[in-house]
């Protein structure tokens, strides 16, 4: 097992199922805060206010995709007691693993670079700090993460879930106060639209959205944190564990896809609707927010909102970056220099475009790293889908059949897609 994973979460006994239920609460939540960071924002924001509600099916679609992959990442740490990443070691040769492990890693920065410099333009926002310095400030969540580790696991999560829900009530007052339309909207959200596959931009946009919502690096995230509760080693163990870790999940992920559509359903009220249809920057965003709501503080909630989300991201990034060092490489390093390797690995390239970029184009930069993530998607979704269809793995919690066609159905169509981007990329249509 990952040492991200050892310290085992005590579980309640002779209890009512609820108060059993809510004890395997938490891993869920810190999975989710990745379907909720700032790259989630960039992407949101550039498809509510270019396209209107046309893209939210998107969203809903890749909300489905990220569900039905977390559950088989759950499934997968609980059945085999090891992580996505450690079965990739022991499956794959030496090379094909390191491979693995650089893909990962670079994914983990495309993301940091995302949260990191969503945390320092709210800093920026918020306070007038500069940008570099707010990149600079946002690495010291290495120490919190040291800090609430010592104090148990359920302080990290508690932390996470005050924070998620923080961004949730923020948005929900957002979405209030910007009176969407609601025909239009639910059109949106359920009939996909034909263009985009005719055009390259809107194509661009939603395998950003994609790439933001179905993250590789929660993958080896969930398979790893989902074993720190104390559930019995046995099958019946393992099916409740499954079962719990399944409903926490649900939950967490439904939350998530109401943040991001959120995100989009504001964009498209207040910006497309008032003909502003390339907001894509977060500071523009913040800045016509108020004025065109006539709502003063919209703007201030949306960067208070901004900054949740970007910090709760960097904290579960920072665990992520852990479980796929150890597990691909199986190193074991003291805590504190396992925390400062990873963390320096992802936050680097960060302070490095924040410094030659700063504020000029900071959204397309933001669009264009979750595009990167989607393109790494594939990556950690065939191993994941290879293993937990193994018998030999799994046992008896190995993919039943309408299972095994529905996760290879969505490693299908998220490799599709990544393809048809790559061509468009190669014939200089996407731009």
């Amino acid at each position: 097992m990952n040492t991200a994973a050892i310290q085992h979460v005590q579980l309640p006994e002779g209890v009512p199922i609820w108060r059993r239920a809510l004890g395997f609460a938490g891993p869920g939540f810190l999975v989710s805060v990745g379907y909720m960071d700032p790259g989630n924002w960039a992407t949101d924001l550039a498809a509510g206010s270019r396209y209107g509600y046309q893209l939210l099916f998107v969203v809903l679609a890749s909300s489905i995709m990220a569900m039905i992959l977390q559950s088989l990442a759950l499934r997968l740490g609980i059945a085999t007691d090891r992580d996505l990443a450690q079965l990739c070691r022991e499956h794959y040769s030496r090379r094909t693993t390191v491979i693995l492990w650089v893909i990962a890693e670079l994914a983990i920065a495309a993301c940091d670079l995302a949260e990191v410099i969503g945390s320092a333009i709210a800093l920026n926002l918020l306070f007038h700090l500069p940008l570099l310095l707010g990149v600079i400030l946002t690495a010291l969540d290495v120490l919190l993460i040291l800090l609430l580790e010592q104090r148990g696991y359920r302080y990290l999560e508690a932390v996470v879930i005050a924070l998620i829900a923080t961004i949730g009530v923020l948005f929900g007052i957002e979405t209030l106060l910007a009176r969407p339309e609601l025909l239009p909207l639910l059109k949106g959200m359920i009939l996909p639209s034909t263009q985009m596959i005719r055009n390259p931009q809107m194509l661009y946009i939603s395998i950003g959205i994609l790439g933001a919502t179905v993250m590789p690096h929660n993958l080896y995230l969930h398979s790893s944190i989902v074993q720190t509760r104390n559930y019995k080693r046995t099958p019946k163990g393992r099916q409740e564990a499954m079962r719990f870790a399944g409903l926490d999940s649900m939950v967490a992920l439904s939350l998530a896809f109401f943040v991001n559509a959120a995100i989009l359903i504001v964009a498209s009220a207040v910006f497309h609707r008032s003909g502003h249809f390339e907001v894509a920057e977060i500071g523009d965003a913040y800045n016509l927010l108020s004025p065109l709501l006539g709502a003063a503080g919209a703007s201030t909630i949306f960067a208070i909102a901004l900054l949740a989300s970007g910090q709760n991201s960097t904290l579960t990034g920072t665990l992520a970056g852990q479980i796929v060092m150890e597990g691909f490489l199986d190193l074991r390093l003291p805590p504190w220099l396992r925390r400062l390797t990873t963390r320096l690995l992802a936050i680097i390239p960060a302070v490095i475009v924040t410094a030659f970029y700063g504020s000029t184009g900071i959204g397309r930069l933001l669009l264009l790293s979750q595009v990167i993530l989607s393109l790494q998607l594939s990556f950690a979704v065939v191993p994941l889908v290879i293993f937990t269809c193994s018998r030999k793995r799994m046992g008896e919690f190995v993919n039943g059949p309408f299972m095994r066609v529905t996760a290879w159905t969505v490693a299908v169509v998220i490799a599709v897609l990544n393809g048809w981007l790559l061509i468009l990329i190669a014939t200089g249509q996407s731009s």
